[in-house]
């Protein structure tokens, strides 16, 4: 029994480094050994231990480097707790593939934890409704420029990859210390893990300074000067018709303000327009106005029905951004293609009958986009994500592929408060950059506003005072468009796809019993 409460302590001090690591706290240093105290609270466990244990270290992880979750209006802790038991689940799901495998073979950790992991991160990055593709390990690692070079080729897998693969060194070196004897290796593998560690250290390095050597200093290309503009209108004022003044008001000033710099495009965040543009006349007119005052593009986020359709699918408006000519002429229209799930759509509305919790009786969904628009300017295509959009390494991959030179992301984050929330959209929105090595502009209602250059350095972040949250303001900057498409651009996730077919090969050798794989009974040393 106090062995078990040990192991627990361990889990739970992992899911605690863990959480230190990402953005809120942002040691990602300590994600270099985060997951070592689980690694081996899982060594020698029953099945059932190592998926409580699991379960418990995930559970633990999830809720706090999600707690902001709890700054939204109407979340309770039941909603919380829901969130963090279905995310505690893919440890459990690690836990279980790596009981299997450890079990019945002599492989040491670094052969099979790091593709284990990115197998189950994958999973619950693509989990349908419920997917969720934030708090990958390779994501504490944002500010650590040289290294997340590597994500242009294998995505942010590759960063939580070469995590796991140090953290599983370092736990199969402790527990040879403990043993004090080397292990027998398979398949001729390093006989000592003292040897394995050394090759993990001089990989590491070895992709550090590469990453570090691909660093252009200062960067080249077309210029475009662009502008962003932070409202920070709270979250209760945004749909209220009698403050639709206020904000329209707000807007204009802080449009005219920054055109004095004579930015090419203006960037207003998602649904920062008081009204539906097209469908009212008098609000159009102000903004067609306002466009020509500034003489400048301007990228706004509204909220807008679908310039066709059904009579019934005219009944829902989507979250839109619209593209406007200096001349005050609607150039397109982008409707959010992925929408957040209880948020701005049901899942299976009408076919799964949802307990009224999650689904307060009244809540309709939003209209989906379809169709992957992208805007012009000065013979330059750019992409726009919406809010969660910037989540989805996908969807800006297929943007760069269909043409754009560089993507615009809109969002209003007024939600969570003073939250981890807006840090941890930055640090991802680095990774969409890298991995399509383009320029990532973001403007939000009420921060973080930034700009983020081909290679993840944030070369901008709007301030007021010297807080990025909550204030009001402005942000230019010119970006400088170079050719933009990388390894990962053309082929995507095949890292991931390799690790996923590696894990099921491990999978099958564990199951089958192989002899050459087969632990022998006399080596309680091993994993």
């Amino acid at each position: 029994m106090a062995s078990f409460i040990i192991k627990i302590l361990l889990a739970l001090l992992s899911a605690s480094l863990l959480t230190l690591s990402f953005p809120g706290f942002d040691l990602g240093f300590l994600a270099w050994i985060a997951l070592v105290p689980l690694l081996l609270a899982l060594r020698d466990t029953s099945i059932r231990s190592t998926l409580i244990l699991s379960w418990i270290s995930g559970t633990s992880f999830f809720m706090g480097v999600f707690s902001w979750i709890n700054s939204v209006k109407g979340v309770t802790l039941l909603h919380y707790s829901i969130l963090g038991l279905y995310l505690g689940l893919y440890f459990p799901l690690f836990g279980l593939f790596f009981h299997l495998i450890s079990r019945k073979t002599r492989l040491p950790l670094v052969i099979m934890a790091p593709p284990l992991w990115v197998a189950v991160e994958y999973l619950r990055s693509n989990a349908g409704f419920g997917a969720l593709p934030m708090g990958f390990l390779g994501h504490t690692q944002h500010q650590n420029l040289p290294l997340i070079q590597v994500a242009s080729s294998t995505g942010a897998y590759g960063i939580s990859f070469l995590i796991v693969l140090a953290n599983a060194a370092i736990a199969d070196l402790i527990v040879f210390w403990i043993e004090k004897r080397k292990q027998e290796e398979p398949l001729g593998l390093a006989r000592s893990p003292v040897l394995r560690g050394a090759v993990v250290l001089a990989m590491i390095l070895i992709i550090w300074i590469l990453g570090y050597a691909s660093l252009p200093s200062p960067l080249s290309g077309k210029p475009l000067s662009m502008a962003v503009v932070q409202g920070n209108i709270p979250q209760e004022m945004k749909w209220k018709r009698e403050y639709r003044e206020q904000i329209i008001s707000k807007y204009e000033a802080l449009s005219e303000e920054v055109s004095k710099l004579h930015p090419r495009i203006i960037v207003w965040p998602e649904a920062s327009t008081p009204g539906f543009i097209l469908s009212d006349h008098s609000l159009s007119q102000r903004m067609v106005s306002m466009v020509r005052r500034i003489n400048a593009y301007l990228l706004a986020g509204s909220a807008e029905y679908p310039k066709f359709g059904k009579k019934q699918i005219r009944l829902k408006s989507g979250n839109t951004a619209l593209f406007f000519s200096p001349e005050g002429k609607i150039l397109g229209q982008y409707l959010k293609i992925y929408l957040i799930p209880f948020g701005e759509y049901v899942p299976y509305e009408g076919v799964i009958k949802w307990p009224e919790f999650i689904v307060p009786k009244g809540m309709n969904s939003d209209l989906a986009g379809t169709d992957l628009v992208l805007f012009g300017i000065d013979g330059t295509k750019f992409g726009t994500l919406i809010c969660s959009e910037s989540l989805y390494p996908e969807l800006a991959r297929r943007m760069v592929n269909k043409g754009a030179g560089f993507l615009v992301n809109i969002s209003n984050e007024a939600w969570f408060g003073k939250s981890a929330l807006p840090y941890q959209a930055l640090s991802i929105a680095v990774f969409r950059a890298v991995e399509n090595r383009v320029n990532l502009v973001r403007s939000t209602n009420t921060g973080i506003s930034a700009f983020i250059d081909p290679y993840g350095r944030v070369t901008g972040r709007l301030t007021n005072g010297g807080e990025h949250l909550f204030v009001e303001g402005t942000l230019t900057r010119t970006i400088f468009l170079s050719p933009p498409g990388t390894f990962y651009t053309s082929y995507g996730d095949v890292f991931a796809y390799g690790c996923i077919a590696f894990s099921i090969g491990l999978l099958i050798y564990s199951i089958s019993g192989k002899v050459f794989l087969q632990r022998s009974s006399h080596d309680p040393g091993s994993y």
